[in-house]
């Protein structure tokens, strides 16, 4: 009987940056998910000191945990591991350290079980989260922005994507927290300026909006970010109202921007891959900000297409999105042998030229 011909259980682990995780998923015959346990230890405490991940004290970090994450896992499920089918483990891109932690752990459980070990790509995982929490299969057009990465891809299928857009410079998820830091705000910056965002004036200043109206629906941040320095340096010293209309300007600056290049994108697949009606999607832990959320559902509206934003706790990294990528490579017959190997660059558009200055400031770019 083949995993596709009955339900099929999958042990995740997640370890590519500072998120150490565990997960059982199910997937049904009818290729529906069901979470039945989801475990995540932040190590956010022990970078704090020193403004960033710190990749040795990642690595030591998932080492000191993953294996009571991974008991937890299986008893929150009901469990134990010899009733799994099978193992997946994140295998890049992100921190080399921390991709071999879960990819040795991995294939020492599969190894003791006598169960199958399958490397996943983190941002495959990102990418098909929406058929685990809402039951959304491809093709749709995704917003992928963390982090390290910010991307516009087309989701044709499993293994199957294409790049029409991304960052020319940094990532979207860090320039969130360059500009937390700037301002002298809390990390990880997304939250926090987010947060204080709430209480400001979207229109105090006017702040570009980079690559805006160009035909190629690529991303630049950089320019943004130094406008933001530029204003609170001239305002120094900063009172909180002065972050907080900075943080909203900062905010509805990045919107504007992602709503553009996504309109871009929409009339890409349109006109070039022939899917009149593309579902909009976003995913990463950017996509749990409420502002990009509402533009993204705004334009949808605009647009008359569906638009499927997934649920916060899957926003940033996790266990569940890999597992849930074990259970349908393994539901398709799509394990692929190469994918047991590390690798801190793993992009899903292969054939896509990088671009002058893509991947340079995160492994995950």
């Amino acid at each position: 009987m083949t995993a596709s011909a009955r339900d099929v259980l999958i042990l995740g682990l997640e370890t590519s940056c500072d998120e150490t995780a565990a997960a059982v998923v199910q997937r049904t015959t009818t290729g529906e998910g069901r979470i039945l346990s989801n475990v995540i230890r932040s190590q956010w405490a022990a970078h704090a000191p020193f403004g960033g991940v710190v990749p040795e004290i990642a690595a030591r970090a998932h080492c000191e945990v993953l294996d009571v994450l991974v008991s937890k896992a299986l008893d929150d499920a009901g469990m134990q591991l010899g009733d799994v089918d099978a193992i997946a483990a994140t295998a890049g891109p992100g921190l080399i350290g921390g991709l071999i932690v879960g990819l040795v752990s991995a294939k020492a459980l599969a190894f003791a079980s006598g169960k199958t070990m399958i490397g996943v790509n983190h941002l495959e995982a990102h990418a098909l989260t929406v058929g685990l929490s809402d039951g959304l299969q491809p093709p749709y057009l995704l917003l992928l922005v963390s982090g390290g990465h910010s991307q516009i891809l087309l989701v044709r299928g499993i293994g199957d994507y294409v790049r029409l857009g991304t960052t020319i410079d940094d990532a979207l998820g860090e320039a969130f927290d360059k500009t937390a830091k700037l301002l002298g705000l809390a990390q990880p910056g997304g939250p926090a300026v987010e947060s204080a965002a709430q209480a400001g004036d979207t229109k105090r200043f006017d702040l570009p909006r980079p690559l805006f109206g160009r035909p190629e629906p690529n991303f630049s941040f950089a320019g943004l970010k130094t406008a933001i320095r530029q204003q609170a340096r001239a305002l120094e010293p900063l009172s909180d109202q002065d972050v907080a209309d900075l943080c909203a300007s900062f905010q509805a600056a990045v919107r504007d921007t992602i709503v553009d290049r996504m309109q871009r994108a929409i009339d890409i697949t349109i006109r070039t891959h022939n899917i009149p009606k593309p579902p909009l999607v976003i995913a990463g832990g950017v996509a749990a900000n409420a502002f990009l959320r509402e533009g993204l559902s705004n334009l949808a509206a605009k647009q008359d297409l569906p638009v499927c934003l997934p649920p916060l706790s899957l926003c940033g990294d996790n266990a569940a999105m890999i597992a849930w990528v074990g259970a349908e490579r393994l539901a398709a017959g799509l394990i692929d042998e190469h994918a047991t190997t590390a690798r801190p660059r793993w992009p899903l558009d292969e054939q896509a030229t990088p671009l002058i200055g893509h991947g340079r400031k995160g492994a995950k770019a």
